[in-house]
């Protein structure tokens, strides 16, 4: 129920008559109109409303408050949440956010833990990855994370003989690369790649180590298997609660991508009918998917029933908004050496193997373009001339293998 309907005229006007300023008043008004949009609770508009009074006392003008400031201000006062009396002061223009946005804290934290010879050239790699320049584009949170996790196993092991970035040689890379197989050597080739292009180019290094890799790309490097039963046992130990299981099962069934899950909505799912849309293409609902969304609906109807929210995955933070998570929210949902786009390439390559390679088939299951569809199709062919049928053991979440289905 909305704000006002909790509270009622005479509560209104009795916070209004608490402001002790016309620039309290005016802050307070904005924070319950707020309300009245977001759904708040009581104790939530209460609690902004006492923190709007420690931001803006009296004597204060009309100059933006910094957010390090709102938080100092109300980190003693739990029933203020910093949070929202950011989000009135926003509206108002009175907000001021110096703080670090938390991708910029995790690179400054990770990379200081680096050897000291490579943590720099690691911080400015992804920097630029993070905000692009002028040969490059900005990368998105979820590439940062899969690059630098791949590249930091290989920098420990440069550092053992190598005091900096400038000393690694060609025969480092090959002997650091030569115990990978499959898809944690893709990554590894295309993120060591990333960083000694951009420290040729910034003149961090003299040349290159990493060039001869450059014939190696997709169609030749990449050897992309089916999940092993240590990835599908992470990946169903991770599972621990509604949100978890639902952005899995998501990926395990549709191949939904980050994004896709980030952004659908409420209008997306048609439970009834058993549809579901993704990123602009509709699907026939899978029961391990639409088991796992009931799921979730309950514990969202039970956490946030106020929510005016219409994307279907809430956080403490979107619940009293309308955007989706955040995909600093989505990452940490997964453990770290299993993402969520190697259980999707997991589910297409499944069913390539089981269509014996088509690439129709898979453009028109999962919507992706026909190079993506040929590309995938072309894997499977090569498994299967290589290997023996696929077991009918089960896959992520317990869905049937490829041969079962």
């Amino acid at each position: 129920m909305a704000a006002y309907g909790e509270f009622g005229l005479a509560a209104v006007k009795r916070m209004l008559a608490r402001c002790a300023t016309p620039l309290q008043r005016t802050a307070t008004r904005a924070a319950l109109t707020r309300a009245e949009v977001h759904g708040w609770s009581p104790a939530t508009v209460w609690g902004v409303a006492r923190g709007l009074a420690l931001v803006l006392p009296p004597g204060r003008d009309g100059k933006p408050v910094a957010m390090t400031e709102v938080r100092r201000l109300l980190r003693p006062h739990r029933a203020s949440s910093a949070t929202r009396v950011a989000e009135v002061l926003d509206d108002l223009g009175l907000l001021d956010d110096d703080t670090t946005p938390p991708i910029r804290a995790w690179i400054e934290r990770r990379t200081a833990q680096l050897p000291a010879g490579f943590g720099p050239d690691v911080r400015v790699w992804l920097l630029t990855l993070l905000d692009g320049d002028r040969r490059a584009r900005a990368r998105s949170h979820t590439t940062l994370y899969v690059h630098y996790n791949s590249v930091v196993p290989l920098i420990e092991e440069f550092a053992r003989t190598r005091d900096r970035l400038r000393e690694v040689t060609r025969a480092d890379i090959d002997a650091a690369l030569d115990r990978l197989r499959g898809h944690p050597r893709y990554n590894a080739v295309a993120a060591v790649r990333s960083l000694f292009r951009l420290a040729k180019r910034r003149g961090s290094v003299f040349t290159d180590p990493t060039r001869h890799l450059a014939g190696t790309g997709r169609g030749v490097t990449r050897t992309l298997l089916p999940m092993t039963d240590t990835e599908i046992g992470a990946v169903r130990s991770a599972v621990t609660n509604p949100a978890k299981r639902l952005v899995v099962a998501l990926a395990a069934t549709h191949a939904a991508r980050s994004q896709a899950i980030r952004r659908l909505t409420l209008d997306d799912v048609d439970l009834s009918g058993q549809t579901i849309v993704l990123a602009g293409h509709e699907q026939r609902l899978a029961d391990l998917a639409r088991a796992a969304l009931l799921s979730w609906l309950r514990h969202r109807r039970e956490h946030w029933p106020h929510s005016t929210n219409r994307h279907v995955l809430l956080s403490r933070v979107t619940a009293l908004g309308t955007g989706p998570v955040s995909d600093d929210y989505l990452a940490g949902l997964l453990p770290d050496l299993i993402g969520l786009e190697r259980i999707r390439q997991d589910r297409i390559l499944h069913e390539a193997l089981i269509s014996g390679g088509d690439p129709l088939r898979l453009a028109v299951v999962f919507g992706i373009d026909h190079s993506t569809a040929m590309t995938y199709a072309d894997l499977a062919r090569r498994v299967l001339s290589t290997s023996p049928a696929p077991s009918n053991s089960a896959g992520v979440l317990g869905r049937p293998s490829r041969a079962a289905r």
